[in-house]
């Protein structure tokens, strides 16, 4: 809202001489580097009344597990409140309102995943939080087909949408164009290289929704240790905020020959936004944890970075940086199909992990829960530098 007065009133402020006051409010990067405090300091000056609140509403974990070795530890955990994701996706979407500019499409598409899976998520952890209050303690939580479908049905909107919005004068189109790795985008002079994929709008679509599904029920299944999933997300998002401002800026696209998006470069105070916000969180989410984010932090967040990968064209380096979040995630797959198999075929179910997801596993034999958070850290940091090593390898 204070980007788009300034942009209203600029010939006014200028005609009466205090327009140079305002002026830092043309600069992008400036802007996205406010919307990441300003997302940041929501989060740390409100935690404090937000976890009171949640407190008295008893909107607290359970602190249940079924792994026996992991009971003493969710024991203590038990009743702290949950559902802090609120606070991240309202940092977020205000951020975002007060120095985006919101009359661009791709700014306006990103709050929308950004209220769609926050809201998701919170109707999920108020039916899991409040089921003990209702007869029979019905409705432990929204059932997986359910978010699915509301998952899927976001993924094939958006995908729709900003299939529609690319650039399809261009005799090929950049902004639907697949970016494998180590291969250039464009040729010298500035054309289009050849043999660039370009994707059809059914394909488009399909690889949106994947991405928008599979990567916020990845966040969602690493969210289980103090100030992991919020961590590795403030490392994820600084790298979309370096890939946003390259794929915005025409120069710096055909410099490094990864695809440039016309008018996707506002992304960037999206991007911002979510490394400040994930930040201030950690401020109360690191251990001993204050709060949690639920699923009203995790689905929302993990859905916003595969928004922004998609549209800047970047979905494998995203994949790359968030590989701690695809291996957690895997991990459950594994475990679940092997104990399947094994037990159809043998009639005992067998593990492949002691405990799924992979951090409590290593939780199990031996590391302690700060050991596993920050080993994490570590190497979602690396995969974030090598992701940001391999746009220059064409």
């Amino acid at each position: 809202m204070l980007y788009v007065l300034y942009y209203n009133l600029r010939d006014t402020l200028d005609s009466i001489g205090i327009g140079w006051a305002f002026m830092l409010l043309d600069q992008l990067t400036f802007r996205a580097m406010a919307a990441a405090l300003i997302a940041f300091f929501i989060v740390v000056l409100n935690g404090r009344r937000a976890i009171a609140w949640l407190r008295r509403r008893k909107i607290g974990d359970t602190g249940l597990t079924d792994a026996e070795a992991l009971r003493a530890t969710a024991n203590t955990k038990a009743n702290v409140p949950t559902m802090g994701g609120a606070l991240i996706a309202g940092a977020i979407a205000a951020s975002v309102l007060l120095l985006g500019d919101i009359a661009n499409f791709y700014l306006q598409v990103g709050l929308l995943v950004l209220v769609w899976l926050a809201a998701l998520g919170s109707i999920d952890d108020w039916l899991k939080l409040t089921a003990a209050r209702r007869p029979g303690k019905s409705r432990q939580g929204l059932y997986a087909w359910e978010k699915l479908v509301f998952q899927l049905g976001l993924g094939a909107m958006v995908g729709y949408f900003v299939y529609n919005h690319g650039d399809s004068e261009a005799p090929i189109d950049i902004a639907h164009a697949l970016t494998l790795p180590f291969q250039a985008t464009y040729a010298p002079g500035g054309a289009p290289a050849p043999g660039l994929i370009v994707l059809p709008r059914v394909a488009f679509i399909i690889l949106t929704v994947l991405m928008l599904a599979g990567m916020s029920n990845a966040v969602n299944i690493t969210d289980g240790m103090d100030g992991l999933a919020s961590g590795i997300t403030t490392a994820v998002a600084l790298g979309l905020v370096a890939f946003t401002y390259i794929a915005g800026n025409q120069a710096a696209a055909q410099y490094l020959l990864v695809p440039y998006v016309a008018m996707s470069d506002e992304l960037i105070v999206l991007a911002a936004a979510i490394a400040g916000a994930c930040l201030g969180f950690l401020w109360w989410n690191c251990s001993p944890a204050q709060v949690f984010m639920g699923d009203t932090g995790s689905l929302c967040l993990g859905g916003l970075l595969a928004y922004i990968a998609v549209v800047i064209r970047q979905e494998l380096l995203l994949l790359l940086m968030c590989g701690v979040f695809l291996v957690e995630i895997a991990s459950v797959m594994l475990q679940v199909g092997y104990f399947k198999y094994t037990k159809r075929r043998t009639g005992t179910g067998r593990r492949i992990f002691r405990v799924a997801p992979i951090h409590h596993h290593f939780h199990v034999v031996g590391w302690t829960e700060q050991q596993v958070v920050v080993r994490f850290w570590i190497i979602a940091t690396i995969l974030v530098i090598v992701a940001l090593a391999l746009v220059k390898v064409r």
